[in-house]
């Protein structure tokens, strides 16, 4: 559950722009949102933030129309502002693991039985002393889940040969993407990030529809095109809080295939991602050394300064 105690309120502003340049001719725009700093940001303040994430050059003068100011997190705009600071705090990004649950459609839920109870263990020890020991029957594609080049390729690395600077202390680059119409995520929405040696995880908010029917459906995706791109700027690790990295409408997994054939894990089924900064943050999400297996449940969670 979300403790809005610890999140801090982000804020974005609308609005229409006219620019024009010292050196003749100008720009237009209608209904931009960029990242603010507070919800008192003034005009003034806003047209520099314009200017510095259009990266602009011999700007004569900014008018801003119709300027809205809304409670909205961050999508890391260019020049924008940085988070603030305040005490390092974790962020939960793992689902609950419950008896008979449903990760996958069609995949078996996890049997959860006890070895050894409280009471029969009691003949075992000193009067006063008493364990459990539980057992649990589970499929690796459970919870929230990290996949390994071993889940796609017979010869790629295993869960017990990932190395530890691909899945843990990893900074995270979080892309904001909850609310778009388009299901397909490719490089143009991609392309504001500077992804090298970091955690790209794609905040969706398709995790609200987690545990109901709706979550197996129509749910979004990376493209074949932005797993390329993902890979060509030298992503470290790409994260979706959805049901899977790639579409299920078919057969073919093209995220995967490409993402994984680079040694880039897929973490799977995250949540609270709306909790954490564009950038700033850094991820945690070790799975255990299995040797010859390709996908485990991991607790991920977000270290935020």
């Amino acid at each position: 559950m979300r403790d809005d105690r610890l999140v801090s309120t982000e804020y974005r502003a609308s609005f229409d722009a006219d620019i024009t340049f010292s050196n003749g001719g100008g720009l237009q725009a209608q209904g931009f949102r960029l990242d603010v700093p507070d919800a008192d940001v003034t005009e003034a303040a806003l047209a520099d933030l314009l200017v510095r994430h259009l990266g602009l050059l011999m700007v004569d003068e900014v008018r801003l129309r119709g300027v809205r100011v809304f409670a909205e997190p961050h999508k890391g705009s260019r020049g924008g502002p940085a988070p603030a600071p305040g005490p390092r705090r974790l962020v939960e990004l793992s689902h609950v693991i419950t008896a008979g649950m449903t990760t996958y459609p069609g995949l078996p839920g996890p049997e959860i039985t006890p070895h050894l109870t409280f009471a029969d263990s009691r003949a075992r020890y000193a009067p006063g002393t008493e364990f459990t020991i539980g057992r649990i029957s589970m499929v690796g594609n459970t919870g929230t889940y990290l996949d390994s080049p071993y889940h796609r390729y017979a010869g790629g690395t295993d869960l017990a040969g990932l190395p530890l600077d691909a899945i843990a202390d990893l900074p995270a680059v979080v892309v904001r993407l909850a609310g778009g119409t388009e299901r397909g995520i490719g490089p143009k929405a991609l392309a504001p990030y500077d992804v090298a040696g970091a955690a790209v995880l794609l905040h969706t908010g398709w995790d609200r529809h987690w545990g109901t029917p709706e979550y197996g459906v129509d749910a979004p995706f990376l493209t074949e095109e932005g797993a390329n791109a993902l890979v060509d700027a030298g992503a470290r690790l790409v994260g979706i809080d959805a049901v899977n990295i790639d579409s299920t409408d078919g057969g073919e997994r093209p995220a995967h295939s490409i993402l994984l054939a680079a040694g880039v894990p897929v973490l799977e089924h995250l949540t609270g991602l709306d909790q954490v900064p564009v950038t700033g943050a850094r991820l945690h999400a070790a799975p255990p050394r299995v040797r010859d297996f390709g996908t485990f449940p991991v607790r991920a969670y977000a270290v935020l300064p």
